[in-house]
């Protein structure tokens, strides 16, 4: 593991056809114009939740909470914002209804709603508190409705959406430190379980994503004991595979695979891909930081370009392309139609992006 000293603040079949990307090791005609979708966020904003789903003008983005270019505590975000797809526009939509900001929420769409967990605030003195809050937000009609909260509150967790209606929380932050639990929400029934404990070390900063049965969830960053009163970090370079009990969402058997070729990496956007049974990553950072994109070892941290997949059927991994443009500090990767989208985030010298990236893999 790579050691890094400092505490979080207190308190080949199958390859990508490039909307943005490189593919199989070949140029896009023209990269620069492809690597973006065409449309930008209002404004820039990175670590926030995202998702798709069905707009009232048809497939839409969407973007919840984050942190804004000055990223310092003040600049933390209940901003929501709805990008249609079809007339490449952006706009800013009602807020999440929160008092604060949030860093590090997370956002997944079942059965059209839209549901947006936790995060964290941040205040004046550096203080960092993990927040319970659960919404359902309704595209449709552009409201919020207040749930059960989260048993325990976590943040920057791996969220991940099972069967139209179950939603896993994979770990995470709770105010001061790491868990293990991998806490389960019933859309359904508005209701909380708790599933099978995550057997790795307990993470946050991590990536994840689950197909048909079966979830992968690599990285992050693990604490590894105090020193001199603060918490001593280090990136945690393992993947673990969970494979569901499809008689029983509570139950899940896990064992450690192979970690992905390049060394670990912090904050990546990913999501499962269920037709192809494959666990998708992009990007994400070369070196775990606190939210304004400096390491927590005092170097910045830098955005990377890679793309690759963990193919459940053979257990390996496959690289799949790059990103024309490096990009970090993700909370998701959405998919809506043929493509995959990348909303916001950090580029190169930390700076907070508005740009949403798209890519398409094909058979």
């Amino acid at each position: 593991m790579i050691n890094l000293w400092l505490h979080r603040l207190p308190a080949m079949a199958m390859g990508i056809v490039l909307i943005g990307l490189a593919a199989c090791g070949q140029e896009p005609a023209d990269p620069t114009a492809s690597a973006v979708a065409g449309f930008e966020l209002p404004m820039p904003m990175s670590n926030n939740a995202v998702a798709a789903a069905e707009g009232p003008d048809g497939p839409t983005l969407y973007s919840f909470n984050g942190l804004q270019a000055g990223k310092t505590w003040q600049d933390t975000s209940n901003a929501a914002f709805a990008c249609i797809i079809s007339i490449k526009q952006c706009e800013e939509i009602a807020a999440v209804p929160v008092d604060q900001g949030r860093l590090a929420s997370a956002a997944v769409t079942i059965a059209g709603k839209i549901y947006i967990f936790g995060g964290y605030t941040v205040a004046e003195n550096g203080d960092e508190l993990s927040t319970p809050e659960v919404f359902a937000f309704d595209p449709q009609a552009n409201s919020y409705a207040r749930l059960t909260d989260m048993p325990t509150p976590v943040d920057d967790m791996v969220i991940l959406p099972y069967r139209d209606r179950y939603i896993y929380l994979v770990s995470g932050w709770h105010d001061e430190g790491n868990v293990s639990l991998v806490q389960l929400y019933d859309t359904q029934f508005d209701r909380w379980s708790v599933a099978t404990e995550f057997p790795g070390k307990p993470v946050f900063g991590h990536a994840g994503g689950l197909a048909n049965h079966s979830m992968i969830i690599a990285d992050g960053v693990a604490v590894a004991g105090l020193v001199d009163g603060k918490r001593k970090f280090a990136a945690a370079p393992f993947v673990w595979r969970g494979d569901i009990d499809p008689g029983d969402p509570t139950r899940i058997s896990w064992r450690a695979v192979a970690a992905h070729p390049g060394g670990p990496r912090y904050r990546m956007a990913a999501a499962g891909d269920n037709s192809r049974g494959l666990i998708l990553f992009a990007g994400g950072g070369d070196n775990p930081y606190n939210y304004n994109g400096i390491g927590y070892d005092g170097e910045p941290a830098n955005p990377t370009d890679r793309v690759f997949g963990y193919d459940l059927k053979t257990d390996t991994w496959r690289e799949l392309g790059v990103l024309a443009t490096p990009s970090m500090d993700h909370r998701g990767l959405v998919k809506s139609g043929d493509h995959h989208y990348i909303m916001g985030g950090m580029d190169a010298k930390q700076a907070v992006s508005a740009r949403i990236l798209k890519f398409r893999i094909d058979d």
